[in-house]
């Protein structure tokens, strides 16, 4: 049964959740630019001034995606866990909802959307975590955690940055929950091997 507009309106937490779950599938299927905020509201069931009302606009709304998933990201990434069981959660979240990994991988590709400094000091707290790991001997010191982090990212995000090589070498569904486990297993066990004796 359809709630009356009037009712939606008295919940705008709702519509708000609603709006960015249509928003993410929207960018992750089409990049920034060719997201539209007409579909993305269709997609919500809401009038598309809403998006503009709670978020001001389509950039806006784009931004409140990258904060939504800093809080996913708090969910998973532990920093109290080993390295490996860490970079394996990130392969297991981008298995399981790769809409999140799908839009770093557009805006990697298009630059169209320029970088927010939450995502940025995120990112800047991940390398501190890394540097500090590295000091406690979960890796290699002759490696720069710089470069690391920007391996381990990319390795986390595979199956969907290269779901054609996946199928090529392994004969397996890139979005399968089962690769995603065997997957996150694989990574797991590849960083730790590189932990010191």
């Amino acid at each position: 049964m359809r709630r009356a507009p009037e009712e939606r309106q008295r919940d705008p937490e709702r519509t708000k959740a609603r709006i960015l779950r249509a928003a993410v599938a929207e960018f992750a299927a089409k990049g920034f630019a060719g997201a539209r905020v007409s579909e993305i509201a269709a997609g919500a069931g809401v009038n598309k001034q809403l998006i503009s009302y709670y978020f001001g606009g389509k950039e806006g709304l784009y931004q409140a995606l990258s904060e939504r998933w800093q809080r996913e990201e708090s969910g998973f990434a532990d920093p109290s866990t080993s390295l490996g069981e860490l970079v394996a959660g990130y392969a297991r979240f981008n298995a399981t909802q790769p809409d999140f990994g799908k839009l770093l991988v557009w805006q990697g590709l298009t630059g169209d959307v320029p970088l927010a400094p939450a995502f940025v000091a995120d990112v800047r707290r991940n390398l501190a975590d890394l540097r500090r790991r590295q000091e406690e001997g979960e890796f290699p010191a002759d490696l720069d955690p710089e470069a690391f982090l920007v391996a381990v990212f990319a390795m986390a995000a595979a199956g969907i940055a290269f779901p054609q090589l996946v199928r090529a070498i392994s004969d397996r569904d890139p979005s399968s929950p089962e690769f995603g486990a065997y997957y996150a297993d694989q990574l797991e066990r590849l960083v730790n091997h590189l932990r010191e004796p």
